[in-house]
């Protein structure tokens, strides 16, 4: 049986976000985001987890990825936090087998 993914493209609808920081906001939850912190003359590095490095996923492009279908709920519902603000569009794509072998590896580890 061959599985399937959701290929996720999408667009910032600039003329509704407010400031760049917003813009950031977004892609930080999406794709997460390394913090540098300065303290007594050392730099700290702490990455901060977004959303697709909780589930397997393959970015095709900045505003596009695919993840397994079984995933795909909780990228609706973050997408719909931001609907306002960002255009999505889905669409069903069958994956194959180095795709799927590397979201099983994922899930293994």
């Amino acid at each position: 049986m061959e599985k399937r993914g959701i290929l996720v493209a999408f667009s910032i609808r600039t003329e509704k976000i407010k400031n760049s920081s917003e813009k950031s906001k977004f892609f930080k939850e999406l794709y997460g985001w390394t913090q540098i912190v300065p303290k007594d003359n050392r730099t700290y590095s702490y990455y901060r987890e977004g959303i697709l490095d909780r589930m397997p996923h393959l970015k095709v492009d900045q505003s596009s990825f695919i993840v397994p279908e079984d995933k795909f709920e909780e990228i609706i519902d973050f997408f719909e936090e931001w609907s306002n603000k960002v255009i999505w569009k889905t669409f069903k794509v069958l994956l194959d087998r180095s795709i799927e072998k590397e979201f099983e590896e994922w899930e293994e580890e």
